[in-house]
């Protein structure tokens, strides 16, 4: 994918869900993986012709990895001339030795979320954008029919009152294969996950299934996803379709 469709699919998510006003600040949500650094592009990339003009920093929570080194997303923020901020934390410790976790995700979400958010108020900002993908979106819509028995997935554009802070999802349209085309053509600095959970969880079973699904019944991916965007979600946003 090159960087013409990403903005492409980026400015239709943002036109269509509204997710940018004038003066926004937004802080972009950096975990070094290609979906975040993908995200960082594209809102980059959008801030130079976007009629409605905003500010960007970028931010990436450290989960106390030793391994984990962001010295190359510094490096690339400074390229963009995009202000970068990491917050140390010791959530890894936290789960994996002090609590011993063997389901960490969900707790691991929220102390993440928690120390992302404080961070971003202190920053000044009113927004923060999230990198979460049209798989991310198919995914958390079957979780939560297999385990919380509704179909819900996470919205375009979520207010969080007490906060006073609004989250977005620019790359809501864009596919994961695209990220990864995206991620290989422009060779991101991609910080590699040291989770000892990673890809053994509920999530990729989701991702499993879905791509064992599409293959035997081609196009019910994004039959899904167009399930979702119709669906009337409680707390989506309407959607605002533009000829343009």
């Amino acid at each position: 994918m090159k960087l013409q469709q990403l903005l492409s699919y980026t400015r239709k998510a943002v036109d269509e869900y509204q997710m940018i006003e004038e003066g926004d600040h937004i802080a972009v949500g950096i975990s070094g993986g290609k979906d975040s650094l993908t995200l960082l592009y594209a809102l980059h990339g959008l801030q130079r012709f976007y009629p409605k003009k905003f500010t960007l920093s970028a931010i990436t929570v450290d989960l106390g990895y030793s391994e984990c080194d962001f010295t190359p997303v510094s490096r690339l923020c400074s390229e963009l001339e995009v202000p970068y901020h990491i917050v140390r934390t010791d959530i890894a410790h936290i789960l994996f030795e002090e609590r011993q976790e063997t389901n960490p995700c969900s707790l691991c979400a929220k102390m993440r979320k928690g120390a992302l958010n404080q961070e971003v108020k202190k920053m000044g900002c009113n927004k923060v954008a999230y990198a979460h993908h049209k798989d991310d979106i198919i995914e958390t819509m079957l979780l939560s029919l297999f385990y919380e028995g509704r179909f819900y997935s996470f919205s375009p554009r979520t207010y969080l009152d007490r906060m006073d802070l609004t989250v977005i999802r620019p790359i809501m349209f864009v596919d994961e294969a695209d990220v990864i085309g995206f991620r290989n053509k422009y060779d991101l600095p991609v910080v590699t996950s040291r989770c000892p959970i990673d890809g053994y969880t509920k999530r990729q079973y989701a991702k499993d299934l879905i791509r064992q699904l599409n293959q035997e019944n081609p196009g019910v991916r994004q039959r899904m996803f167009t399930a979702i965007l119709n669906g009337n979600i409680q707390g989506w946003p309407d959607r605002v379709l533009h000829t343009r």
